[in-house]
């Protein structure tokens, strides 16, 4: 009866809160892991009762190039990172490297632009006809292309794009040390354009890029006092890549992981946790900690972009370790 009680406090979709202050956020995250972790199970087997976790599938349609100084970021012009700037126009090709995801079992299909802002003409045709084909397959549409307008996140909602990336990265206060040709407004605004079109928005951030608690309290508090909260919400750990300013960091502690899916979970309990970059680097047992703590989407595939990721066999391995059931399209 006892843990009846403890959970009714979640059971009410009018309690979900958007005024959540900075220090409330704090000391969550800062709470005795095992505490941030009961809390956090609570609130995740109320909203998530079947615990499904969806799997998502990322591929890179344009590589490179970007006219963004993003530090952690292999494809930026401004980095010496080994990255080729390529464009594929190849609509058959994206879809059917969709279709492959979908029989690998996947069933959204996202695809990443390395623009600062999405451009007319062949590109932004092309993108149109590869979410519509993404659609036809049967698979969730999702796009990530940098910055867009009310016309551009328009013609996207008639294509049928489910959800469009945005990531705003870090906190408000640390932004400007790692992002200068971008401002965080900027960012803000993107996802309220995405939002007047209809489309979900899908907006996260990166942990290890030398931030403090405070800033990673300041992230969540951004996205949890969004309303309604951002549908689907990816918590990323930097990993480390030669070429960017950011290269001779560690990785994250995993369990800094830990304690941000836990809390994100807490602070937006009906939002999609996506555990996405530095799974691969933070660990199996980290990654199930993760998917306790609330994640309940992975990016599945053998890359992110252009940074590494676990294969198709070792997260099936992983989520049947964790015990989670998904229908695998074999």
């Amino acid at each position: 009866m006892a843990s009846l009680k403890t959970e009714s406090f979640v059971l009410n979709d009018s309690l979900i809160r958007y005024d959540w202050s900075l220090i409330e956020i704090k000391q969550i995250l800062q709470k005795p892991l095992i505490q941030l972790l009961w809390q956090a199970q609570q609130v995740h087997r109320v909203h998530n009762p079947n615990y499904k976790v969806q799997l998502a599938s990322l591929l890179s349609v344009k590589t490179g190039g970007c006219e963004e100084d993003c530090s952690y970021c292999s494809q930026s012009m401004f980095n010496s990172s080994d990255v080729s700037d390529y464009t594929d126009f190849d609509i058959n090709g994206v879809l059917k490297k969709a279709r492959e995801a979908k029989e690998a079992g996947a069933d959204r299909f996202c695809m990443g632009w390395a623009w600062r802002e999405i451009r007319d003409g062949k590109p932004f045709d092309s993108m149109l006809e590869m979410v519509k084909g993404v659609k036809k397959i049967g698979l969730e549409a999702c796009v990530t292309g940098g910055m867009l307008t009310d016309v551009q996140a328009s013609r996207l909602a008639d294509a049928g794009l489910n959800a469009y990336n945005h990531n705003l990265d870090t906190s408000p206060e640390y932004y400007d040390k790692i992002i200068t040709t971008r401002t965080y407004q900027d960012r803000l605004e993107t996802l309220e354009r995405v939002r007047r079109a209809g489309i979900t928005i899908c907006t996260g951030g990166i942990i290890g890029m030398g931030e403090s608690v405070d800033d990673r309290a300041s992230l969540l508090r951004v996205l949890a006092t969004m309303n309604p909260h951002p549908e689907s919400v990816p918590i990323n750990a930097l990993v480390p890549v030669e070429g960017t300013p950011l290269q001779d960091l560690q990785m994250v502690d995993p369990l800094e992981m830990v304690r941000m899916v836990a809390s994100a979970r807490i602070l937006m309990p009906k939002s999609r946790i996506r555990l996405s970059a530095g799974r691969e680097q933070i660990g199996k047992e980290a990654q199930i900690l993760c998917l306790l703590a609330g994640a309940d989407s992975i990016f599945y595939g053998d890359s992110l972009l252009t940074t590494s990721n676990p294969s198709v066999q070792a997260d099936k391995d992983l989520l049947t370790a964790a015990g989670v059931t998904i229908n695998w399209n074999e």
